[in-house]
């Protein structure tokens, strides 16, 4: 499975990151030990929403959207 997550981080309670993995435990982890350069500064993480894909395509082009401008007010009213 390919999945598209969204943590939030415990730290600071409005900054949210959106990822692809294709293991989500490992990748939660990774967030958590400051291995991310881009979420090292606000750890520790929290899993908020991860949605599963079959597809690692369509998975990268949902990530892609929910980086976007209309991703976000999507993700914002629909996910958080």
């Amino acid at each position: 499975m390919h999945y598209v997550y969204l943590i939030e981080s415990g730290l600071v309670s409005d900054h949210r990151y959106a990822g692809y993995t294709d293991d989500l435990r490992k990748r939660l982890a990774e967030h958590n030990t400051g291995k991310n350069v881009s979420t090292a500064d606000f750890k520790p993480w929290r899993l908020r929403t991860y949605l599963a894909f079959t597809s690692k395509r369509q998975a990268l082009a949902f990530e892609r959207y929910l980086k976007s401008g209309s991703g976000h007010a999507f993700s914002n009213k629909r996910l958080w």
